[in-house]
């Protein structure tokens, strides 16, 4: 039976009840809005209600940046396994360069356009490469920017996933001071008297968890993958030396003249 139904039957009972006994119906009123999520939260206080909201918001944010990458990173990949068949299919930097168009999403086009523009460059003024040390710093250049663009919001999920227990626990040491409360301002210890403050406790541990422990998976599985493209784009830039020191290199030690 769900937590509704059994709502539903409590409710029904109540209505029964309270025609003949008053105080039984309040308790069984009682129980109702105990027995459900939406009846807890009702229950809680201010501090209570912004610390659930805050995680319900982590939470959230953590989920749609997760799908985010996981659909930007994917894309990405797909189109640098595309791309560099391309690169070695072609293996002329000229006809490479008008050819990157449709593989824009892809990291290695980017490395491409900083290593290409610097090689074009060298060539426009002397005809060949004189300077292989600037080609090696612009496809860094271009390495650090794609791999910065990549990691963009990825903090989020750290950040999620390392400050959403403690968020979590403060809302659980104050659901327990609530209880204390409530046991201090009734008359006898009873259930009914720290049930709301144990139960904001409890809900806050879970929120907290349940924010958390996906943000720590998604950010380690994102990291790794990006490591990965960051590995794959530095492969790429020594091919692309490769490719044009054969195509422009200085022969016979043209270099030093």
């Amino acid at each position: 039976m769900s937590a509704l139904s059994f709502a539903l039957l409590l409710q029904a009972a109540a209505d029964e009840v309270a025609e003949i006994d008053p105080t039984a119906a309040e308790e069984i009123a009682v129980a109702v809005d105990q027995s459900t999520l939406l009846g807890l939260l009702l229950q809680v206080g201010p501090v209570g209600f912004v610390v659930f909201a805050i995680l319900a918001v982590m939470s959230v944010w953590s989920w749609a940046l997760a799908f985010s990458k996981h659909r930007i990173l994917s894309r990405a990949a797909k189109a640098n396994s595309a791309f560099l068949r391309t690169f070695r299919r072609i293996g002329k930097l000229v006809e490479l360069n008008s050819s990157t168009e449709p593989y824009r999403p892809s990291p290695l086009v980017t490395v491409f356009d900083f290593g290409y523009a610097e090689v074009a460059r060298q060539v426009n003024t002397h005809g060949l490469i004189r300077n292989p040390a600037s080609v090696d710093r612009a496809l860094a250049l271009g390495i650090s920017e794609e791999s910065s663009r990549l990691r963009r919001n990825l903090g989020m999920l750290a950040t999620t996933a390392s400050a959403a227990p403690f968020i979590g626990l403060f809302g659980t040491v104050w659901g327990v001071l609530e209880a204390f409360r409530g046991l201090g301002e009734s008359s006898g210890a009873t259930l009914r008297a720290v049930a709301p403050g144990i139960a904001e406790a409890l809900l806050a541990t879970a929120l907290g968890l349940f924010a958390a422990i996906p943000a720590l998976i998604f950010y380690n599985l994102y990291a790794s993958r990006l490591r990965q493209i960051r590995s794959r784009m530095q492969d790429f830039g020594l091919e692309f030396v490769n490719l044009a020191e054969k195509e422009y290199g200085a022969q016979d030690g043209a270099a030093n003249q």
